[in-house]
């Protein structure tokens, strides 16, 4: 639920509230519009997954709540730092935020279903080029620097975590890196 608020707040603003420039702009549309299905699907087909913390009646409740916070700190936050600033600080500082979900998802389940190896290494590799860009662009901001290295990490963490757990419930991990090199051209 963080993970999906964040995004779509950060879409909005930099789509509607401080546009960004084009091209850019023409793809902040375009990942808002897949992320409104995607909140969709996820109102209709979550309830049921937060009933044990979530009285039914609440979920939607609960998914503006944190949609509002996600919104305004991200509003204010590019308020505060300026709208080229702000898109980054924010943009890096969700990506953290679903790098350690990611963790926490895999830690605190036994189920591996809907986690692979190839989509955490694209994830992995596409924030790579896009913090390298990112550092071209402010080399000298020390908590953009920091974002970087914390959102690789925790990205490899995460990769080196799942393989385990594949590993151990012998769901041929070794089989889906063969097959994310060949589709990567590698």
């Amino acid at each position: 639920m963080v993970a999906l608020c964040l995004n779509i707040a950060w879409e909005f603003i930099f789509s509607f509230v401080y546009p960004s420039n084009k091209p850019q702009l023409y793809v902040n549309y375009i990942w808002f519009c897949f992320d409104l299905v995607i909140v969709r699907q996820y109102l209709k087909l979550n309830q049921a997954a937060f009933a044990e913390y979530l009285p039914k009646k609440l979920f939607c409740p609960a998914f503006c709540s944190v949609l509002a916070i996600g919104f305004f700190n991200m509003l204010f936050a590019t308020n505060e730092l300026g709208t080229k600033l702000g898109s980054h600080y924010t943009a890096f500082e969700i990506n953290l935020i679903m790098s350690v979900l990611f963790i926490y998802i895999l830690l605190s389940s036994d189920r591996t279903q809907g986690q692979s190896i190839s989509i955490a290494a694209t994830k992995m590799i596409g924030t790579a080029f896009a913090s390298v860009i990112s550092f071209l662009k402010f080399p000298s901001s020390p908590l953009l620097n920091f974002l970087y290295v914390a959102i690789f990490l925790c990205d490899g963490a995460y990769i080196v975590l799942l393989y385990q757990k594949l590993a151990v419930r012998d769901l041929r991990p070794k089989q889906e890196l063969v097959n994310f090199n060949r589709a990567s051209g590698g």
